[in-house]
């Protein structure tokens, strides 16, 4: 059904595309009794002088690998909509600046080199022959991926530089904005990495994540985003996303404890790069030992069954987290 911007009393919207990743947000906003209503950002429309914008705050969750679901089309439609807003005065949860990281590698790592952060060596490519060229700068084994990435898809490993001028199938790794990220690979130590949280400039959790190299790149911790990224994927694939049952049994995740310069990295990041929520991931090397951050979600699918594991609902905490930014009534007394 086509959408467009209502005439009802002031609510929330949710901007977002994926059919099935907010249930648990739409049940604690439910919950807690947080007005909203959901903006399907692949089939929407809008007035660009934004005369009539009926909501108090928008929250967006609008994920970079949507064109691996065939919703590419909502990619940069949600930035049109986020700018419009914030140029009417809108509040945006997870507004223009941190959409710009999200959709943007390069523009990661260029915040993180900034900041001082360690990040693998890397470079951004706009063209096979560059994705050679750039090669020559860096240590084998590398990994090229989408600039414009998303569920570790067309992501690809080469070791060495023979390897890389042999593949013929180079140019489907470019992502949508034509760029690609030439990056030296890490393999992680005890083959795991680390996925830390924030909300709100605060740590909510940090899980580590053992993954078989087999698997592929995609290590968000949410079952429903898993699928097999050694090929593009199909739209169908992205229905519900199941983890595949070898997958699901030689993966395992665990609380971690990140140092606290760790933590300190990554709410350093989401403070310049606007980011309210979301998660970042980092690595401890098998190369040298040093610690790498590598990756940067303004999207965070929360761990599955995250009370089990971390002891509390992070949806819930989202939820109360929007209610208190829109002036909920029922939020005033937020979850510590």
């Amino acid at each position: 059904m086509d959408q467009t911007f209502g005439e009802a009393d002031e609510v929330i919207g949710v901007l977002y595309e994926h059919p099935v990743w907010f249930a648990p947000l739409f049940v604690q906003l439910d919950r807690l009794g947080v007005p909203y209503t959901p903006i399907e950002a692949h089939r929407h429309h809008f007035d660009p002088s934004g005369s009539d914008l009926p909501y108090r705050l928008i929250v967006n969750r609008v994920s970079p690998s949507a064109y691996l679901r065939d919703h590419g089309n909502a990619i940069l439609y949600a930035r049109h909509l986020i700018e419009v807003c914030e140029a009417r005065g809108l509040p945006v949860i997870n507004g223009s600046s941190a959409y710009a990281l999200e959709l943007s590698k390069a523009l990661q790592l260029t915040l993180m080199a900034t900041l001082g952060i360690p990040h693998p060596r890397s470079r951004a490519a706009s063209s096979v022959e560059a994705v050679v060229a750039a090669a020559t700068d860096l240590t084998f084994p590398l990994i090229v991926k989408p600039n414009i990435g998303g569920s570790g898809a067309l992501m690809r490993r080469y070791s060495g530089r023979a390897e890389l001028i042999a593949d013929a199938d180079l140019g489907s790794v470019f992502g949508i904005d034509g760029t690609a990220i030439v990056q030296e690979y890490h393999p992680p130590r005890d083959g795991s990495i680390v996925r830390v949280e924030v909300l709100d400039d605060r740590f909510l959790y940090a899980i580590r994540i053992y993954n078989d190299p087999s698997d592929g790149f995609n290590l968000c911790p949410a079952d429903i985003c898993q699928v097999d990224g050694a090929q593009p994927p199909s739209p169908s694939d992205f229905a519900f996303c199941p983890v595949p049952e070898p997958a699901k049994a030689r993966r395992r995740i665990e609380v971690a404890e990140p140092p606290r310069w760790v933590v300190d990295s990554v709410r350093e990041i989401f403070r310049q790069g606007g980011i309210d929520v979301g998660g970042v991931e980092y690595l401890e090397s098998a190369r040298d030992g040093r610690i790498y951050l590598y990756d940067v979600n303004a999207l965070s699918n929360f761990v599955t069954d995250a009370p089990t594991l971390v002891g509390f609902d992070p949806y819930e905490r989202l939820a109360r987290y929007i209610g208190l930014r829109a002036g909920v009534a029922s939020c005033a007394v937020a979850t510590p």
